[in-house]
């Protein structure tokens, strides 16, 4: 029942998640836009899901484009992730034990864990108060 809007700084990433919906019953609107230079607009997505994407100068906008009462659901690398010899290495694009719920400290948490395997990954799913 969502509105669902795919941004990517990849003309091709959009493209592709377009096409993958197509004819399967979703309504997908998808834009290509750098969120360093374009933030999302505050305050007026139900739900954003991040997955796998850390840009710590960018979390007050991704927390602000959630609408009171909104969710927020956010999965991405720990620097855990450095033991296992793939992924990412730079510290930029790996959190630190307990950052990410330190980001969303003020929601209602819904769901959070820090797991060490297969992946190295911290996920939340946590709500803005209204």
């Amino acid at each position: 029942g969502y509105r669902v809007f795919g941004v990517d700084r990849s003309l091709a990433a959009v493209e592709a998640a377009v096409a993958a919906t197509r004819g399967r019953g979703f309504d997908v609107r998808a834009f290509c836009a750098d969120m360093t230079v374009q933030p999302l607009p505050p305050h007026w997505f139900d739900l954003v899901l991040v997955t796998r994407y850390l840009d710590r100068e960018r979390m007050p906008a991704i927390a602000a484009a959630v609408a009171p009462g909104g969710v927020v659901i956010y999965e991405t690398f720990t620097r855990h992730q450095l033991r296992l010899g793939r992924g990412p290495t730079s510290p930029a694009h790996l959190l630190e034990p307990g950052e990410l719920a330190g980001w969303f400290a003020g929601w209602s948490r819904l769901f959070y864990e820090e797991v060490a395997e297969p992946d190295a990954m911290a996920r939340l799913v946590a709500r803005r108060r209204a």
